[in-house]
């Protein structure tokens, strides 16, 4: 099921927009002529419990110290390889922010606030979409947390 049917199934309001294949969200802000801090980037993260999803402003970095001790063990970075393999159903690379169709929770930085309208990426390097943060944060029951320094 693409991203847009299981929004529209969900009821959730959004808004599909096409840009030049972005490889960093930072440069679909560039293309979509939106403030950095308006953009969402998930992170593939493997912890103690295994993968899981980081979801921050695209102008952030995750802060792997913090969310070792909020989680009670070690963290890292996911590969690329592993990252193709967990988003088979992606262009190669992409980490879409819905972690709930991988069977993945979805850690969501406190900086961004319920209301704000956020662009996420979606299975392809050249669409996004914009919806409310608190519209994402129902779907995918994510847990708010500081993921940032």
């Amino acid at each position: 099921m693409r991203l847009s049917e299981l929004l529209v199934e969900q009821r959730v309001p959004f808004e599909t927009l096409l840009h030049p294949p972005a490889f960093t969200a930072q440069k679909r802000a560039r293309f979509l002529h939106v403030s950095g801090r308006q953009v969402a980037k998930a992170v593939l993260l493997h912890g103690p419990e295994g993968y899981f999803l980081a979801v921050l402003p695209a102008t952030c970095r995750v802060d792997l110290g913090r969310l070792q001790s909020l989680l009670g063990g070690p963290v890292r970075l996911a590969s690329v390889r592993e990252i193709v393999e967990v988003f088979v159903d992606c262009e190669w690379g992409v980490v879409p922010p819905f972690g709930r169709r991988y069977g993945l929770p979805v850690l969501l930085d406190d900086s961004i606030g319920p209301d704000t309208l956020v662009v996420f990426e979606t299975d392809a390097r050249a669409e996004a979409v914009r919806l409310r943060c608190r519209d994402f944060e129902r779907l995918e029951k994510a847990r708010r947390v500081r993921l940032t320094a």
